[in-house]
């Protein structure tokens, strides 16, 4: 059975992605927010479910959604899609911004499904074979590629020439090259809006001497789409705009000869090519990675280089100087915070004001680090904790996934400190298992291991091991009851010594006495979607 895809957007490129999808036998949906043309594709596409909203579609079961709808929607729509765990091709821009592009990545990687943009002229077969060839050393060594995008017409009000054309160059030098530019440096003019370049020369230089250059306008007397690559041994041009669409291999170049440049004017080849449509080609890779295959090409990191590039670009543009990338980060570091060399901090970690990570942390992903924070060198934060103001984590604790560490509560790695006796190599470990949390202005004494869910009150002091799902209340603290996954204490056990959740319906009993366990769901499965956001507050539960 053929995989059904759903189209998000029936704009111009929409429709493109509908007719294509349509003649591979793999059009399932449609989602268009104007009346009068759903009901004419309905019409022309009875095979495909059609829907006003994206919200309707994903309740059906398709394999997958492209998404091309106006790119100021895209990263909403995306991260609806992937939240909900869908396979999404979404067309270039991925996102407007490159921290928008990354959360997305992040995000599909998180929820273990496929995450692709729209970047066409990858699947370009003319594009693959210059990949080909590149890589087989047809033309030696790699050292400038140079890219012409120009026409007339076409100009949008929304984006300037640079975010309009020159993503899919860009997309391609960084297929061809594999690295980032070193340096990135635009020029370019505004001449029919204030403050939207029509025009613009953007110049990347790469390592290892590799320079290129991307000129695109919609302010030109003839429509150029022109891509040359220029090696140590030949020469290859490809113009998409001429009626031929030759791919040529030109053996010409300067060869060095007794201490003097020789011209090499050799002949000129014509390298054949598959003449399939790109678009055809890019959302047949789509489908065939439904299938598990996972996206390689034009995948979400590609995505956020062009994104990264296109900013530097712009701020180049805007700033009249060269710009030198700096190293990409899957986190945010607030401006008054530090993170050390040597730390190791997980994508879409947020660090916030005045917070220090110190070298040899490591913190998880999609973790929170509230003001005045600090982590020591040797301790170990997992996945989703949230570190609320004024805490410091030690060397020597532990910290699994989903934990959360209530503002100013206290950690501790040595039992009988002293001034004047340093015990740097005898840190005691401290163990918060995953999904406990630790009330405001609670002390944990180190070389305890605090149990699964379990809950340790505002103010209490912990000095002794915790069950799973334990409630502890008190100085020093006492178990009092127990508590639910979600924070809510078990009370009047049936007859089979069964407690209900008041919130999630989950069932927990003593799988021996003192040891508690949910009947419902494994202690490390994730908590459904519906069932991960509190719906109602704390106090209508009495």
């Amino acid at each position: 059975m053929s995989k059904k895809v759903c189209v998000v957007g029936a704009g111009r490129w929409g429709r493109n992605h509908i007719q294509t999808l349509h003649t591979m036998d793999c059009l399932g949906g449609i989602v268009e927010a104007n009346d009068e043309t759903l009901a004419r594709l309905a019409q022309s596409y009875p095979e495909a479910k059609t829907f006003p909203n994206v919200r309707d579609a994903v309740r059906e079961e398709f394999d997958g959604f492209t998404v091309a709808t106006p790119a100021a929607t895209h990263f909403e729509i995306a991260s609806f899609l992937l939240r909900d765990k869908k396979h999404v091709l979404v067309e270039k821009p991925i996102a407007l911004k490159a921290s928008e592009a990354r959360e997305l990545d992040a995000l599909a990687r998180r929820q273990g499904v496929q995450l692709m943009v729209g970047h066409v002229l990858l699947f370009h077969p003319a594009i693959a074979k210059i990949k080909e060839l590149v890589d087989a050393g047809k033309i030696g060594k790699l050292e400038y590629l140079y890219s012409n995008r120009l026409n007339l017409g076409a100009v949008r009000t929304e984006e300037n020439i640079l975010w309009s054309f020159a993503p899919h160059d860009i997309s391609i030098f960084q297929h061809l090259i594999g690295a980032m530019p070193t340096q990135v440096t635009s020029r370019g003019g505004a001449f029919l809006q204030p403050h939207i370049h029509d025009t613009t020369m953007t110049v990347l230089s790469y390592p290892d001497n590799v320079v290129g250059h991307i000129f695109v306008s919609w302010l030109h007397p003839f429509k150029e789409h022109r891509l040359v690559a220029i090696g140590s041994k030949g020469m290859l041009s490809f113009d998409d705009s001429s009626e031929s669409k030759d791919l040529l291999f030109h053996e010409k170049g300067i060869d060095w000869v007794q201490g003097e440049p020789v011209k090499r004017d050799g002949a000129t080849e014509a390298i054949p090519y598959d003449r399939t449509l790109p678009l055809t080609n890019e959302l047949t890779y789509f489908v065939d990675c439904l299938g598990g295959n996972p996206v390689e090409l034009a995948d979400g990191r590609s995505a956020v280089e062009v994104l990264e590039i296109l900013e530097q670009a712009t701020v180049s543009l805007l700033a009249g100087s060269p710009v030198a990338p700096q190293p990409s980060k899957d986190y945010f570091v607030h401006k008054s915070a530090y993170v050390d060399e040597g730390a190791e901090v997980g994508a879409g970690t947020k660090i916030w004001h005045f917070s220090h990570v110190m070298k040899g942390a490591r913190i998880g992903e999609r973790c929170i680090l509230g003001q005045n924070c600090n982590v020591d060198g040797g301790a170990l934060i997992g996945n989703n904790v949230k570190v609320q103001n004024n805490v410091s984590i030690y060397a020597g604790a532990v910290i699994e996934d989903d934990v959360f560490l209530g503002p100013s509560c206290v950690l501790t790695n040595v039992t009988n400190p002293r001034s004047q006796v340093v015990r740097h190599s005898l840190y005691e470990k401290t163990t918060i298992r995953r999904g406990a949390s630790i009330g405001a202005n609670a002390t944990i004494v180190c070389g305890v291991e605090i149990g699964r869910y379990a809950f340790i009150a505002a103010g209490a002091v912990v000095a002794k091991n915790v069950p799973d799902y334990a409630l502890m209340v008190g100085v020093p603290a006492r178990q009092t009851g127990w508590m639910s996954r979600h924070g809510l204490p078990l009370q009047n056990p049936d007859a089979e010594g069964v407690m209900t959740c008041p919130e999630s319906g989950y069932r927990y009993k003593e799988a021996v006495p003192g040891v508690l366990r949910c009947l419902d769901l494994d202690e490390e499965a994730p908590l459904p979607e519906d069932l991960a956001i509190g719906k109602r507050p704390y106090d209508s539960f009495k």
